[in-house]
């Protein structure tokens, strides 16, 4: 079966002053995608982010989005597209309804009442659709930028740290949102964070940037399983079985984390085999667990 291109990016260069922002940035985001975008501080996403939505243009390369190239078809592309760049722009005096009101009324697009109280729904703020925004939490401006986002019912939407400044609680609820608006209403999510976790929880593909250049694309989990696999032993005497395990010619890179943990690299069919050894040797184990976070990843590809 044929898969839907939403975006294409071929080839982007963007240079501010003789400094290289992005550079040769190439990426596919393909319809029905949660797409994690990722990359250190300074290495371009935000660069990147605002040459889709065309607010800069880039100095070489090109950018497809809905199958159109977006520099001869702006106005018909971002109808389609809802954004949220870091913090939602709210009228703070204006109630949670008014700016959906007025931001549908911007947009061009016939808004309906009962579209709006559903998107407030959807976003948890159905019971503060009438309270000034200046009354609301930093969590709930967040919401609500998601809800101007999607006001409009875009098939794209492109978030830049949506969960920018949340609490846990705040970052969970977000979750749910973004995984919310993918699942059951199809939309498709271009999604930059630096929560890395978020990413590994919501995403099915992601791009990795680093000093404006793609330093892999893919699955994030075939990514993450090619990746070479760290194991974290919780087990009585740490130091002494860090001695055990040394003897083993197939351990690699032990440390004993800060929480007391040991940590390794080695391969899953080893896992036995390093139980058994610690057993053998008095060692009383309480759990193997293979770690091959995200984070980790990036951190190796960084």
């Amino acid at each position: 079966m044929e898969t839907t291109v939403f975006i294409e990016a071929q080839g982007l260069v963007k240079n501010y002053k003789g400094i290289q922002a992005v550079y040769g940035l190439s990426f596919t985001v393909f319809k029905g995608d949660i797409f994690g975008f990722l990359g250190p501080n300074g290495a371009g996403k935000s660069t990147t982010i605002r040459m889709i939505l065309s607010l800069i243009r880039q100095d070489e390369g090109d950018i497809n989005i809905f199958g159109l190239p977006l520099s001869r078809n702006r106005k018909r592309i971002l109808s389609g597209i809802g954004a949220l760049v870091e913090e939602p722009r709210l009228f703070e005096y204006m109630s949670a309804y008014g700016n959906l009101e007025l931001l549908g009324r911007l947009s061009g697009k016939k808004i309906s009442h009962s579209r709006i109280m559903d998107v407030l729904a959807l976003t948890g703020l159905e019971e503060r659709w009438n309270s000034p925004v200046r009354s609301f939490s930093h969590g709930m401006k967040q919401r609500l930028g998601i809800a101007q986002a999607i006001v409009h019912d875009p098939e794209l939407l492109i978030l830049d740290e949506p969960a920018n400044g949340l609490d846990p609680k705040g970052m969970k609820d977000m979750r749910e949102i973004i995984v919310r608006l993918n699942r059951e209403f199809g939309k498709t999510i271009f999604i930059s964070s630096h929560i890395l976790k978020d990413i590994e929880l919501m995403a099915n593909r992601m791009l990795i940037i680093d000093h404006g250049a793609k330093v892999v694309e893919g699955n994030v989990q075939e990514l993450l399983n090619a990746a070479e696999s760290n194991l974290r032993i919780t087990v009585s005497e740490p130091e002494r079985a860090v001695a055990v395990l040394k003897e083993k010619p197939e351990t690699m890179d032990l440390m004993i984390d800060h929480e007391g943990n040991i940590v390794m690299k080695a391969n899953r069919e080893l896992v036995p085999d390093i139980n058994k050894l610690l057993v053998d040797n008095g060692l009383k184990v309480y759990s193997l667990m293979p770690v091959n976070s995200l984070e980790q990843y990036f951190l190796d590809k960084t």
